[in-house]
């Protein structure tokens, strides 16, 4: 465990929305501890699904990226406090079918060392 404080910061969380919005899963992946929780709006359990580890983390993002055509998150707004950053964007994906998603989404995420060891999403999809 490191005695290093956090240090959040608008840079950190910009960097990795760009890296989300590269579509480059190894860049993304930088931003995430090994031991990282990634829970999901949907699923069967209060918190949705959690996807637990960096493996399947990677799984979970790298499948998307190969589902969407394009995607795209938009920052609306971002607030920091000691070791979290709540996040929201507008994200809009675009499937090969030409089918698209549109959606507010808020990502609780939270950090060790400069990495994310948890990460809460919610969302609102237009249906």
């Amino acid at each position: 465990m490191s005695n290093k404080p956090n240090q959040v910061t608008p840079e950190l969380i910009d960097a990795i929305s760009d890296a989300f919005n590269s579509r480059d899963i190894d860049q993304v992946m930088f931003f995430f501890a090994e031991e990282a929780v990634f829970d999901h709006p949907a699923g069967p359990d209060i918190h949705g699904t959690s996807s637990v580890g960096a493996d399947a983390i990677r799984a979970v993002f790298g499948d998307m990226f190969e589902r969407v055509e394009s995607v795209k998150w938009e920052t609306l707004d971002t607030r920091i406090e000691g070791d979290k950053a709540i996040c929201q964007y507008r994200r809009t994906a675009t499937f090969p079918s030409g089918e698209i998603h549109d959606c507010k989404t808020v990502d609780i995420l939270t950090f060790r060392d400069d990495k994310i060891i948890h990460k809460d999403t919610y969302y609102k999809q237009v249906t």
